[in-house]
């Protein structure tokens, strides 16, 4: 398993992830197989989506701000309001994703990108890839 850093640095942010991933696939020398992407925090999620217009980033950020709003009336306010609602989104959002490799590469379509989602920062996170295939 390989271990990617990630330092975020506002409250709710989408990093570009996918180069550090794709790193990750070419340093394993699996050229057809499976990269699983695990986010193991329950503040933060992985997902795939649109890289091509930064825009995007920004619909999502108000998107799920719209169904899930930081709130001081949630029941389980551990530490801050904003904690609350990261878990709900990060529920949403998912922790893990699979992508295909082939011919060593990430089989990601022409669009997308693989972005960590910060739900509750700013802080130093991790993401762990997995990568099965043959050599």
């Amino acid at each position: 398993m390989i271990t990617i850093h990630v330092a975020t640095a506002e409250r709710q942010e989408l990093v570009m992830m996918t180069e550090s991933v794709q790193e990750s696939v070419s340093a394993s020398s699996v050229p057809e197989g499976i990269c699983v992407v695990f986010c193991p925090h329950t503040t933060a999620g992985i997902t795939l989506n649109s890289q091509v217009d930064p825009l995007t980033l920004t619909d999502l950020v108000d998107e799920i701000d719209r169904l899930v709003p930081t709130r001081i009336d949630f029941r389980h306010i551990f530490d801050t309001p904003s904690d609350a609602a990261g878990h709900i989104k990060a529920s949403i959002v998912g922790n893990s994703i699979s992508i295909p490799i082939s011919d060593g590469r990430l089989a990601l379509g022409s669009s997308q990108g693989v972005f960590f989602w910060e739900f509750d920062g700013p802080r130093q996170r991790q993401l762990q890839v997995q990568i099965v295939g043959v050599e």
